[in-house]
Protein backbone atom coordinates (compact mmCIF):
# COMPACT_ATOMS: atom_id res chain seq x y z
CA UNK A 1 0.00 0.00 0.00
CA UNK A 2 1.39 3.32 -1.19
CA UNK A 3 2.30 5.34 2.03
CA UNK A 4 0.39 8.57 1.83
CA UNK A 5 -0.94 10.36 4.91
CA UNK A 6 -4.46 9.52 3.73
CA UNK A 7 -3.95 5.84 4.74
CA UNK A 8 -3.42 6.46 8.12
CA UNK A 9 -5.33 9.52 8.60
CA UNK A 10 -8.04 7.20 10.14
CA UNK A 11 -6.00 6.23 12.90
CA UNK A 12 -5.15 9.77 13.80
CA UNK A 13 -6.16 9.38 17.40
CA UNK A 14 -3.32 11.63 18.25
CA UNK A 15 -4.62 14.18 16.11
CA UNK A 16 -7.70 15.62 17.61
CA UNK A 17 -7.16 18.93 16.42
CA UNK A 18 -7.33 18.02 12.59
CA UNK A 19 -9.49 20.88 11.82
CA UNK A 20 -6.63 23.32 12.87
CA UNK A 21 -4.17 20.93 11.34
CA UNK A 22 -5.49 20.85 7.88
CA UNK A 23 -5.41 24.24 6.61
CA UNK A 24 -1.57 24.96 7.67
CA UNK A 25 -0.47 22.50 4.82
CA UNK A 26 -1.37 25.22 2.49
CA UNK A 27 -0.38 28.13 3.86
CA UNK A 28 2.79 30.08 2.63
CA UNK A 29 4.88 29.04 5.58
CA UNK A 30 4.76 26.62 8.24
CA UNK A 31 6.47 27.44 11.55
CA UNK A 32 7.55 24.35 13.75
CA UNK A 33 9.02 24.94 17.69
CA UNK A 34 9.95 21.38 18.76
CA UNK A 35 10.19 20.88 22.79
CA UNK A 36 12.33 18.74 25.15
CA UNK A 37 13.09 19.41 28.64
CA UNK A 38 16.33 21.02 28.18
CA UNK A 39 17.06 21.42 24.84
CA UNK A 40 20.80 20.02 24.08
CA UNK A 41 19.42 16.59 23.52
CA UNK A 42 16.02 15.64 21.55
CA UNK A 43 14.96 18.47 20.58
CA UNK A 44 17.86 19.80 18.94
CA UNK A 45 18.74 16.73 16.78
CA UNK A 46 14.85 16.81 15.70
CA UNK A 47 15.62 20.11 14.58
CA UNK A 48 18.11 19.29 12.45
CA UNK A 49 16.51 16.40 11.49
CA UNK A 50 13.09 18.55 10.10
CA UNK A 51 15.18 20.99 8.84
CA UNK A 52 16.94 18.83 6.41
CA UNK A 53 13.74 16.67 5.64
CA UNK A 54 11.62 19.47 4.94
CA UNK A 55 14.16 21.40 3.04
CA UNK A 56 12.83 21.05 -0.47
CA UNK A 57 9.42 22.38 0.87
CA UNK A 58 8.38 25.14 -0.41
CA UNK A 59 4.36 25.32 0.03
CA UNK A 60 4.30 25.27 2.99
CA UNK A 61 8.30 26.60 3.38
CA UNK A 62 8.55 25.15 6.92
CA UNK A 63 11.00 26.81 9.31
CA UNK A 64 12.01 25.20 12.53
CA UNK A 65 13.18 26.31 15.89
CA UNK A 66 13.24 24.44 19.36
CA UNK A 67 13.52 25.12 22.96
CA UNK A 68 13.53 23.44 26.59
CA UNK A 69 10.84 23.99 29.15
CA UNK A 70 13.35 23.93 31.65
CA UNK A 71 16.01 26.94 32.20
CA UNK A 72 19.15 24.86 32.88
CA UNK A 73 21.05 24.46 29.01
CA UNK A 74 19.62 28.22 28.50
CA UNK A 75 23.07 29.73 26.20
CA UNK A 76 24.79 26.71 25.92
CA UNK A 77 25.57 24.36 22.92
CA UNK A 78 23.83 21.01 22.20
CA UNK A 79 24.87 17.73 24.03
CA UNK A 80 28.35 15.73 22.54
CA UNK A 81 26.75 13.06 21.31
CA UNK A 82 23.36 14.75 19.98
CA UNK A 83 26.14 17.16 17.59
CA UNK A 84 27.76 13.56 17.21
CA UNK A 85 24.78 11.63 16.13
CA UNK A 86 23.02 14.18 13.71
CA UNK A 87 26.74 14.73 12.18
CA UNK A 88 27.61 11.83 11.62
CA UNK A 89 24.13 11.05 9.96
CA UNK A 90 24.91 13.80 7.72
CA UNK A 91 22.72 16.74 9.35
CA UNK A 92 23.87 20.22 9.70
CA UNK A 93 22.92 22.31 11.79
CA UNK A 94 24.16 25.22 14.97
CA UNK A 95 22.58 25.36 18.04
CA UNK A 96 22.20 27.70 21.13
CA UNK A 97 19.88 26.30 24.12
CA UNK A 98 17.15 28.14 24.99
CA UNK A 99 13.92 28.02 27.44
CA UNK A 100 10.44 27.60 25.81
CA UNK A 101 8.34 31.08 26.62
CA UNK A 102 4.30 31.70 26.50
CA UNK A 103 4.61 33.86 23.33
CA UNK A 104 6.01 30.99 21.30
CA UNK A 105 2.29 30.07 20.57
CA UNK A 106 1.99 33.25 18.79
CA UNK A 107 5.40 33.11 16.78
CA UNK A 108 4.42 29.33 15.94
CA UNK A 109 1.71 27.33 14.24
CA UNK A 110 3.57 23.70 15.73
CA UNK A 111 4.53 22.92 19.16
CA UNK A 112 5.95 19.86 18.74
CA UNK A 113 6.33 17.79 22.18
CA UNK A 114 9.15 14.86 22.59
CA UNK A 115 7.32 13.22 25.37
CA UNK A 116 4.30 12.96 27.83
CA UNK A 117 6.06 15.54 30.44
CA UNK A 118 6.92 17.53 28.33
CA UNK A 119 3.59 18.22 26.47
CA UNK A 120 1.83 18.26 29.77
CA UNK A 121 3.88 21.74 30.94
CA UNK A 122 3.31 22.86 27.18
CA UNK A 123 -0.38 22.60 27.74
CA UNK A 124 0.22 24.19 31.26
CA UNK A 125 1.87 27.14 28.94
CA UNK A 126 -1.18 27.19 26.95
CA UNK A 127 -3.54 30.58 27.54
CA UNK A 128 -6.20 29.47 24.74
CA UNK A 129 -7.96 26.37 22.94
CA UNK A 130 -6.10 28.09 20.03
CA UNK A 131 -2.67 27.39 21.96
CA UNK A 132 -3.70 23.97 22.42
CA UNK A 133 -4.56 23.07 19.39
CA UNK A 134 -0.76 23.61 18.44
CA UNK A 135 0.59 20.98 20.49
CA UNK A 136 1.14 17.46 18.96
CA UNK A 137 3.26 14.69 20.00
CA UNK A 138 6.41 14.84 17.61
CA UNK A 139 6.06 11.44 17.12
CA UNK A 140 2.08 11.14 16.19
CA UNK A 141 3.94 12.01 12.45
CA UNK A 142 5.32 8.18 12.24
CA UNK A 143 2.48 6.21 10.97
CA UNK A 144 3.75 3.64 13.00
CA UNK A 145 2.65 5.30 15.84
CA UNK A 146 -0.30 7.94 15.08
CA UNK A 147 -3.04 5.48 15.88
CA UNK A 148 -1.97 5.81 19.27
CA UNK A 149 -3.83 8.65 21.64
CA UNK A 150 -1.11 10.57 23.72
CA UNK A 151 -4.20 10.61 26.62
CA UNK A 152 -4.90 7.01 26.09
CA UNK A 153 -2.94 4.13 27.86
CA UNK A 154 -0.60 3.77 25.41
CA UNK A 155 0.63 7.35 25.25
CA UNK A 156 3.44 6.84 26.59
CA UNK A 157 4.79 5.28 23.12
CA UNK A 158 4.97 8.47 21.82
CA UNK A 159 7.66 9.56 24.27
CA UNK A 160 11.62 10.01 22.36
CA UNK A 161 13.49 8.47 25.18
CA UNK A 162 15.59 11.29 26.76
CA UNK A 163 19.32 9.90 26.03
CA UNK A 164 20.80 12.80 28.46
CA UNK A 165 23.54 10.87 30.43
CA UNK A 166 23.52 8.39 28.15
CA UNK A 167 25.39 6.02 25.88
CA UNK A 168 26.11 7.52 22.25
CA UNK A 169 24.01 4.23 21.52
CA UNK A 170 21.03 5.41 23.16
CA UNK A 171 21.12 9.32 21.01
CA UNK A 172 21.76 7.15 18.14
CA UNK A 173 18.73 4.78 18.88
CA UNK A 174 16.33 8.67 19.67
CA UNK A 175 18.17 9.78 16.18
CA UNK A 176 16.46 7.17 14.81
CA UNK A 177 12.63 7.25 16.23
CA UNK A 178 13.40 11.40 15.02
CA UNK A 179 13.91 10.37 11.47
CA UNK A 180 10.74 8.09 11.36
CA UNK A 181 8.82 11.06 12.65
CA UNK A 182 10.55 13.61 9.99
CA UNK A 183 9.82 11.50 7.68
CA UNK A 184 5.80 11.54 7.98
CA UNK A 185 6.16 14.66 9.06
CA UNK A 186 6.90 15.53 5.50
CA UNK A 187 4.41 13.42 3.76
CA UNK A 188 1.73 14.70 6.01
CA UNK A 189 2.71 18.65 4.20
CA UNK A 190 2.98 16.65 0.94
CA UNK A 191 -0.07 15.42 1.30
Amino acid sequence: MKRTWENYTRYMHAFKNLDYLSPLRKQPVLSVHIVCLGNICRSPIANAVLLDAAKDLTTPKVKVDSSGTGAWHVGQDAAEYSKQVWQEAGYEYEHIAKQFKSDFFQKHDLILAMDLSNRSNLLKFAQSESDKNKIIMFTSFDPGKSQIDPDGKDGNLLSVPDPYGGSIEQFQSVLKIIEQAATGFVTWVRS
